[in-house]
């Protein structure tokens, strides 16, 4: 069995919702049946005792080898503790080739699943020992390592729960809510409204009990140190127990409390000096540690925190104990889980000997011994909720805190006996003031119960009604594309709203190309929700790209599909058919929003089809009202935008609207029937979208189709009193639609100039010929530039035998090298001819008929 190819599906796609892993797998002949394999089966679950069932998804299919390895993959995932369910094994076109696909939640994690289930397949194949274990672990650590912590996990959480999108901008945990200028960042606990100076007050411990001293709030007096013997001077001065911790610093990292002699103090003062060249030395306030979080202005939680401690039970050595306490599986090393793992370091041996411990006493059964005096969760503490005891003025004492230092989102440290009575009533006060505070003990509390503070933070970045979208077109479909996103992008400009744009000319950002080539994919499209500019987005969508990669997005707001032709792109990735290209275009349709809206072309039988899939409303176009699938949904009260009397009618039950198509350029007063359908499906969606009819209509009048602004869609150039087409038209049926309009323009002499794609079928290249020499009297065959593998000549070849059969067709002529043959075109070309144009380099093509013609 060997692996060919691995796609990651980072979004919707063909398989469905979920993430994934795509992968090719070739098994060789005795692996197309597991059974032929000798105790393969028994050697595996002997290895794997928890994998499931291994069975064809088909009933006329076999369990292969492949279909073990997606069971393993997924498995293994499984129990390593990613919630995944979803897999599947498909059989290709080519002998012994599948197609396996398993979900994953975390793509690295996947992805050595995905190699470990190997392994774990070649193991069982010869024998040869097992490592389940070892799997497991390995997958579990780099699960630990790579996906959210709970603090910023929360928060994302709560942000799906209230339909706002996201998207990880790192490894760690800055992650983007919402799309475009809608969208705000997190980083942890920081919001991107947390200020950059209040965080900085924060960090210095200093500065903060100053501005808090000033506001009245009650904090402990103490001085800044740079040396250990300035440390011992200090708590001289102060004359009781002290705290020591670095000036600057964050997650109870260097922090020693309740110090009362010497050489505990030249320990702490190592510890906090290696964070700081400052350290701070401080009355320490007896009483219990208690973190409150305030977000908003508001206290969202408060929760009392306990030292890292251990209990004796006369056999085992403290640092037995301690191994024993940190295989809870709630105990991690790093944030990841609710509780860490206990430290036995240099503050944890001198907080022992103050109690005549070390790690390798036995303490009598019962007896309570403290690693470290502060409760930070991030050294080893535990944490109890006392959210719905805490008085109100201690509640106001710790919000003017962080209203002081200016942070959005802060944890506040107060020491005090209890949070029943006011800070003053009891000698407690505010020891610290945090930036980024850790939530896991607000979550997931060691006692009593969890506070919603993930939808605390949601809730001040967005309004309640707010989900942090902008409106989402996405486009597909065979011909048209291109020209309906442009027109989309007009129709929202008329708005005043600024769009960013995707197509295979390029991305577009408030009428700036900032990306050019083929864009119609889902990186240019999360490129485009990414741009803090963008109000709308209009997004190409690609075949290739949803195949590759599935979608940029979650969902739309509105999907159109324009058609589906033959022959565009079959027989490339195992889509051979129009039924299974329109599945692979069917996907965004089948990821409308459920208030969204579907633009479909009803004339088109498979695309009509899709409207089964939308979660949706759907809204029909065509230009013939009484097509049976037009009428139906007419008579039924829903949307239909259609031509009649040379008018654009966008029917609702009794309600209608109409646009004069005089009043659109882009159709030449209607006679462009193409253009006419791609304006009907841009007018469903603006629609759909609740756009006014008179920016409509405004729109519609405003548009221009020229190389500037759609480039290689139907561009008109006059030569010599000829007219010049130039048009990307690459498949059957846009040759098609661009030849039946051609034939209605009068003209003395057609003529037509085209290439074809190396990677296209040979019937597909024979046909746009066979097609062409219904139509034009003079052919133009040209080399274009890139062959993709075939050799030279073979696809002239193959288009010249598509001509063989025309009556029509009096001169064909091969050059090679596009701009050659578009030369030969202008200078044979007489006023009163019509010459087509079919170019593959769009741009420079262009370029190159706007300098020659005249």
């Amino acid at each position: 069995m060997e692996l060919i190819r691995i796609r990651a599906l980072r979004g919707p796609n063909f398989w469905g919702k979920h993430t994934s892993l795509e992968a090719l797998v070739k098994c060789e002949e005795n692996e197309k049946i597991i059974t032929n394999i000798s105790g393969f089966e028994t050697r595996l679950r002997e290895r794997f005792p928890q994998l499931g069932p291994l069975r064809p998804h088909t009933q006329n299919e076999t369990v292969s080898l492949a279909h073990a390895l997606e069971v393993c993959s997924r498995d293994l995932q499984a129990q390593a503790g990613c919630p995944i369910t979803f897999s599947r094994t498909m059989s290709t076109p080519d002998d012994g080739v599948y197609i396996v696909v398993v979900e994953y939640t975390e793509e690295k994690v996947g992805r050595l699943a995905l190699d470990l289930a190997m392994q774990l397949c070649r193991s069982a194949l010869i024998d040869n020992g097992s490592h389940l274990d070892e799997y497991l672990k390995q997958l579990r650590d780099l699960d630990e390592d790579i996906r959210l912590g709970p603090s910023t996990g929360s928060i994302v959480e709560a942000a799906i729960a209230r339909g706002i999108p996201y998207r990880r901008l790192t490894e760690g945990s800055m992650v983007q809510l919402g799309w475009g200028s809608k969208q705000r960042r997190i980083q942890a606990a920081e919001t991107s409204s947390t200020s950059a100076i209040a965080e900085s007050i924060a960090q210095d411990k200093q500065l903060t009990k100053d501005l808090l001293h000033a506001a009245g709030v009650p904090v402990p007096m103490g001085k800044i140190v740079t040396t250990a013997e300035e440390a011992w001077e200090a708590y001289l001065e102060i004359k009781s127990p002290v705290a020591v911790k670095p000036r600057d610093g964050n997650q109870g990292k260097g922090v020693a409390v309740n110090i009362d002699n010497r050489e505990q103090i030249e320990i702490a003062f190592k510890a906090a000096s290696a964070i700081s060249s400052e350290v701070i030395v401080e009355r320490y306030m007896p009483g219990h540690d208690h973190r409150l979080l305030i977000i908003g202005g508001q206290l969202v939680a408060a929760a009392r925190r306990e030292p890292p401690y251990v209990i004796g039970n006369n056999k085992n050595t403290v640092r037995e104990l301690v191994e024993e306490v940190n295989k809870d599986p709630l105990r991690g090393d790093g944030h990841a889980t609710s509780l860490s793992k206990i430290r036995i370091d240099e503050i944890a041996i001198a907080t022992l000997k103050n109690q005549q411990l070390t790690p390798d006493s036995i303490p009598p059964k019962g007896l309570r011994v403290t690693l470290r005096n502060n409760a930070n969760l991030s050294t080893g503490g535990t944490a109890t909720d006392v959210t719905d005891d805490v008085h109100p003025d201690l509640a106001v004492s710790a919000i003017a805190a962080a209203q002081m230092v200016g942070l959005d989102i802060c944890g506040v440290d107060v020491v005090c006996d209890n949070v029943y009575r006011p800070l003053e009533e009891q000698g407690g006060g505010i020891v610290e003031v945090n930036a980024a505070p850790g939530l896991r003990m607000h979550l997931h509390p060691s006692y009593g119960k969890g506070r919603p503070v993930g939808e605390a933070i949601i809730s001040t970045m967005f309004g309640k009604e707010d989900d942090g979208r902008i409106p989402v077109v996405a486009v597909t479909g065979t011909n048209g594309k291109t020209t309906t996103v442009k027109l989309m992008s007009h129709l929202f400009e008329q708005q005043g709203l600024r769009v960013g744009h995707t197509g295979t000319d390029g991305v577009y950002v408030n009428g700036k190309r900032i990306d050019t080539g083929d864009c119609s994919g889902p990186k240019s499209a999360r490129n485009v929700l990414m741009h803090p500019d963008v109000d709308a987005a209009v997004l190409e969508t690609a075949r290739g790209g949803i195949l590759r990669e599935g979608l940029g997005f979650d969902r739309c707001q509105v999907a159109i599909v324009t058609n589906l032709g033959e022959g565009d792109h079959l027989g490339m990735n195992y889509i051979n058919t129009t039924s299974e290209l329109a599945a692979v275009k069917r996907v965004i349709v089948q990821n409308v929003a459920s208030n969204g809206m579907a633009v479909l072309n009803a004339a088109d039988p498979m695309v009509a089809k899709m409207a089964k899939s939308c979660p949706g409303q759907v809204t029909f176009f065509a230009r013939d009202i009484q097509h049976p699938v037009m009428a139906k949904h007419r008579a039924q009260g829903q949307r239909v935008v259609f031509v009649e009397n040379n008018k654009i009618v966008a029917s609702e039950g009794k309600k209608e609207f109409h646009i004069d198509l005089n009043q659109v350029p882009v159709t030449v007063n209607g006679s462009i029937s193409f253009q006419v359908e791609n304006v009907l499906a841009a007018v469903g969606a603006a629609w759909a979208l609740n756009i006014s009819w008179e920016t409509i209509a405004e729109a519609l009048e405003t548009f221009v189709s020229d190389s500037q602004t759609v480039p290689g869609r139907f561009n008109i150039f006059k030569h010599q009193g000829a007219t010049v087409i130039a048009d990307y038209g690459h498949n059957p049926d846009a040759i098609k639609a661009l030849s039946e309009t051609i034939i209605n323009m009068p003209a003395k002499k057609r003529m037509v100039v085209i290439s074809g794609a190396g990677d296209r079928r040979d019937e597909d290249l024979r046909r746009q010929t066979e097609i062409l020499g219904q139509y034009f009297d003079h052919v133009i065959l040209y080399e274009d530039q890139c062959q993709r593998g075939r050799p030279d000549g073979e696809v002239i070849g193959i288009m010249r035998e598509g001509l063989m059969a025309s009556k029509q067709v009096k001169k064909i002529q091969e050059f090679h090298g596009e701009f050659l043959a578009i030369d030969q075109a202008l200078s044979q070309i007489e006023a009163g001819d019509v010459c087509l144009i079919l170019v593959d380099q769009v741009e420079e093509s262009l370029a190159h008929i706007a300098k020659n013609v005249r």
